[in-house]
């Protein structure tokens, strides 16, 4: 079964409103002729004014993170039902920034997941080891508990609506990239486990991103792996001429 290329761009804690226009616009002239799928997730503060100016686009508005319970008294946090209002179709969870940085859990993330949804969005979820938990023999371990604790209690149905990014944590930001062999070889070991949970044909048409310094000239030897289906890109995306040339890799 041929899986569609998904390419998403995170713009981490970048752009005013008037910067978040700019490459917004720039996004969609862009890739309006694009053959993958794309996403964009911009800060909180600026999810209503690139909303506005993708609404006709082929470009999916992402969130960043969501709040773990639906609304109440919760301050600074913002909950599912508030992105939703603003057009939100999609929330990525469990980044390595949330879990090792904010020291979210697995069973935080699971919840959140699972609230996500309940509430008809999809989801991102990352996994991903950190350097000593490679160097140490343990990263297909790492990122089997986090697939499996983040899926926790979640149908084949709505697992349907699951991306799962694949982000080795000395990887992020570091100028260091995967090869594409090693970042290809987690990626089929993480297909794996989604076959353990969820089948066969689950496992074969689940898109796994790949995230960590992906860049204009290493996007297309990565995108060639047969296991790896996409990235989720964070540096890159925040110009368009570095973003547009990932996401038209072929």
């Amino acid at each position: 079964m041929a899986r569609k290329y998904f390419i998403a761009g995170n713009w981490k804690m970048h752009k005013t409103r008037a910067e978040a226009a700019v490459l917004a616009r720039e996004l969609v002239a862009a890739l309006k002729d694009g053959r993958h799928k794309y996403l964009i997730a911009p800060g909180f503060t600026t999810l209503e004014t690139v909303a506005a100016l993708i609404k006709d686009s082929n470009i999916l508005l992402g969130a960043q993170n969501c709040a773990v319970e639906e609304q109440g008294a919760h301050t600074g946090e913002v909950s599912v039902l508030q992105l939703k209002d603003l057009g939100v179709q999609t929330v990525i969870l469990g980044h390595s920034e949330r879990r090792h940085i904010y020291k979210e859990d697995d069973g935080l993330i699971n919840r959140k997941v699972r609230l996500a949804l309940k509430h008809g969005l999809d989801v991102i979820l990352c996994v991903g080891e950190l350097l000593e938990e490679r160097e140490d023999g343990r990263a297909e371990a790492v990122c089997k508990r986090q697939t499996v604790e983040g899926l926790k209690g979640i149908s084949a149905d709505d697992f349907s609506r699951v991306t799962i990014a694949y982000e080795p944590v000395w990887a992020i930001g570091t100028g260091k990239t995967a090869t594409p062999e090693d970042a290809d070889a987690i990626h089929a070991y993480i297909r794996k486990v989604i076959g353990e949970l969820y089948g066969s044909g689950a496992a074969e048409s689940v898109i796994i991103q790949y995230g960590g310094s992906v860049k204009p000239d290493n996007a297309a030897a990565l995108m060639a792996k047969e296991n790896i289906d996409g990235a989720l890109v964070g540096g890159a995306s925040l110009e368009s001429g570095t973003f547009v040339p990932i996401a038209k890799f072929s």
